[in-house]
């Protein structure tokens, strides 16, 4: 029989990206989403048809128990969080009860229906913050420097004391920054992308940005999820961090962005104290070689080759959008 698997934070880059490679692989998937006219419903139903979507709230433990009881799934895979780091600084406390202990909700139920249930949890670099030693490894201390990390970090050590607790198969992925043509518009990268093909188009002239001094370890989205799917399928539950070791700055990312487009980003971007955070992380760079050893997984998308697909999606959607207003237009 084919396995199921239930994914919270479906409408996210990384449960669009999961859910295709699950039903890729045969799963039953289900999605769990926070009532049924949440407008983006429509497009991860457009990027995976087979998928099955069910109401529930990483707020409420007792609709987390009914989608665990109507899906029956082998696994569950938690990406649901608020996990917009900037966000976070305005939005602590409910980032909290989302990225926190929406962690132990779900546990919780899994423990209370079925404790055989595999569980998934989204970990995160942003849990290393004003790091100890680089790179960043499975055992490297932590010192978060955002609610978000903060969460994170919660959600992180809820899901080893539920395994060292109840014996139950939980397991964390550690995962540095991984991007896509699917990622929201308020990160970094996706901004970069979409205002190098904005300016190229003629709609915008500027970019404004924060920091981009920062370094970070980027990779690519729908390799990352088959990492997580990887960890669900070793003999023994453990922890790993996924990342590709190579650490660059978001002033590279805006050279490959805007060189890619034949603009130089010092004539268009500028830099804008607004954007700056409380508490910044300067570098982040992960040691996955622990992955690479138990799980056989690495990256295939490079640096540039992930810049360059974010821009020239970005370049489509922004000329598709400029063709129908066009269209629309009254002559």
């Amino acid at each position: 029989m084919s396995k199921s698997a239930l994914i919270t934070g479906i409408t996210g880059q990384d449960g669009s990206y999961l859910a295709e490679h699950l039903v890729s692989l045969g799963y039953e998937v289900h999605g769990l989403i926070r009532g049924q006219n949440n407008p983006r419903a429509a497009i991860v139903r457009r990027i995976v048809p087979e998928l099955h979507l069910i109401e529930g709230d990483l707020h409420d433990q007792s609709s987390l128990i009914s989608a665990l009881e109507a899906t029956h799934p082998d696994e569950v895979y938690n990406l649901g969080a608020i996990s917009f780091v900037a966000l976070s600084f305005k939005q602590a406390i409910n980032t909290g009860e989302i990225t926190g202990l929406g962690v132990t909700r779900m546990l919780d139920a899994i423990r209370v229906v079925n404790p055989k249930i595999r569980f998934y949890q989204a970990s995160s670099s942003e849990m290393f913050g004003k790091v100890r030693e680089t790179p960043q490894t499975e055992l490297t201390p932590f010192h978060p420097r955002s609610p978000y990390g903060v969460a994170k970090v919660y959600g992180h050590y809820i899901t080893v004391n539920y395994r060292e607790s109840y014996g139950m198969f939980a397991v964390s992925g550690i995962l540095f920054n991984h991007e896509s043509p699917r990622r929201g518009l308020e990160f970094v990268t996706r901004k970069i992308t979409d205002g190098a093909a904005r300016i190229k188009l003629g709609l915008e002239s500027e970019l404004r940005l924060g920091n981009i001094d920062s370094q970070r370890d980027w990779g690519f989205a729908g390799d990352y999820v088959r990492a997580m799917h990887l960890m669900l399928q070793q003999d023994e539950p453990d922890d790993f961090v996924v990342a590709t070791g190579e650490t660059h700055s978001v002033r590279e990312l805006l050279e490959l962005a805007f060189g890619h487009v034949g603009l130089r980003w010092q004539d268009h971007v500028v830099v804008d104290e607004r954007f700056l955070r409380p508490a910044d992380v300067a570098m982040l760079v992960g040691d996955a070689g622990k992955g690479r050893r138990v799980l056989g997984w690495q990256p295939t998308v490079s640096f540039p080759e992930l810049v360059a697909m974010m821009v020239e999606s970005d370049l489509r959607a922004v000329a598709a959008d400029l063709a129908a207003t066009s269209a629309a237009t009254p002559r």
